[in-house]
């Protein structure tokens, strides 16, 4: 058991360094990006790196591309963008602060990057209300992932503020790392622009974020519920008894994520070699995500954990689930926004894992608040003055 402990802390710290670093070192990239567009041939540190790693016709061509959308909202978009660099070191900030119990840092640091969010994210919302889908710098599926990831930051701090206002620290925990999890895909999207294009020789950036979108709600979201997890280390809730996820919800949210994958498998397979192309950067990490989760599932349940067994099967469940999703939600995006069958696919695939976690927290919430509401009505009945007990009624008649 210390063994274990030992190994999970020595996992913790390495991946809190990695998450450190890449934001470090992403909050300057982040800063000038847009700097280029408001001033031809200004410095920026993130082209500069791009040209290096891939190409500068690679990276004029991205230049290109994004200087018509971008030119409508300029302003906006350089606010969000700095602001987002901002968010990058106060991430860090956030996180060890907590881990070390600098409340009053903590909060100062917290307010600033709650206010910090909203501000940022106003400024991409401007940037898309102004852009129609199908003229935003990768199309219409891009535009959507972007949206939903929108929606998801700000609902996600939302939430966050909430519960700590209400004095949750575990939900405010929770939702504030699904927020920066959310948040992160901006760096993260970066990464895999230096590296596909060696592993996709001859794609355009357009082609380079639809593969990158296959994965990346998933892998955001699966590192906020490992950081999550770390944190907790409860074995159980007080108040919590049973599961909102038995056998039958598991069995049923399987075979329809089954179904989900064998309908986005046939439907990408349709699509020639950019089909196959996407397929697989959306099974490969989705089938690694879905084997950690189990395994985590199965080695609660197995040492008695029964919290930690509770959250990691219905994040498991949820998984299930987003395929399903993706799948159903495919012919509402072709029916509303008028997309073409690959266009609707991409972006189906692209919101569900994202999506599906976010609802996953909210369920994990919701089951948190359920077992404090059920303790605290346990604790009121206890309280109750014992009502003094009803004198028998007299007999009738003489004595005997």
């Amino acid at each position: 058991m210390a063994r274990t402990t030992g190994t999970r802390r020595g996992w913790g710290r390495a991946a809190t360094l990695a998450v450190t670093v890449v934001c470090l070192t992403y909050a300057p990239i982040a800063m000038t990006e847009l700097w280029p567009y408001a001033s031809p041939g200004a410095p920026a540190v993130g082209e500069w790196l791009l040209g290096r790693s891939v190409s500068p016709e690679f990276v004029a061509e991205a230049v290109r591309d994004r200087m018509g959308p971008y030119g409508r909202s300029l302003v906006p978009l350089i606010v969000h963008s700095v602001l987002g660099g901002l968010l990058m070191l106060l991430g860090p900030v956030q996180l060890l602060s907590a881990v070390r119990r600098r409340i009053r840092l903590h909060r100062i640091t917290g307010t600033v990057f709650a206010v910090t969010v909203y501000v940022s994210m106003a400024g991409a919302a401007l940037y898309l209300v102004r852009t129609p889908p199908a003229e935003a710098f990768s199309g219409a599926a891009f535009w959507i992932v972007l949206a939903t990831i929108l929606v998801g930051t700000v609902g996600s701090v939302t939430f966050g503020i909430l519960a700590a206002v209400r004095g949750f620290p575990d939900l405010h925990q929770r939702w504030l790392l699904l927020c920066y999890g959310f948040l992160m895909t901006a760096p993260l999207l970066r990464l895999e622009w230096g590296v596909l294009p060696s592993l996709y020789p001859g794609l355009d950036l357009r082609d380079i974020n639809r593969v990158a979108i296959m994965h990346l709600g998933a892998l955001v979201s699966f590192g906020a519920l490992l950081a999550s997890r770390a944190l907790d280390q409860r074995a159980a809730v007080p108040g919590l008894t049973g599961t909102w996820c038995p056998l039958p919800v598991r069995v049923a949210a399987h075979l329809a994520g089954a179904a989900g994958l064998v309908w986005i498998t046939v439907a990408f397979l349709g699509e020639g070699t950019a089909g196959r192309r996407l397929l697989l950067a959306y099974l490969v990490p989705y089938a690694v995500i879905y084997a950690v989760i189990a395994v985590r599932a199965a080695r609660a349940g197995s040492r008695g954990a029964d919290w930690a067994r509770e959250e990691w099967s219905l994040h498991l469940a949820a998984l299930c689930l987003a395929p399903a999703f993706s799948a159903a939600t495919v012919p509402v995006l072709e029916r509303t926004l008028g997309l073409d069958r690959i266009t609707a696919l991409v972006a189906g695939v692209g919101i569900g894992c994202g999506m599906l976690a976010y609802a996953a927290v909210t369920v994990v919430s919701l089951r948190i608040l359920y077992a404090r509401e059920v303790l605290r009505r346990q604790r009121e009945f206890a309280d109750l003055p014992t009502a003094p007990a009803k004198a028998e009624p007299a007999l009738e008649g003489g004595r005997g």
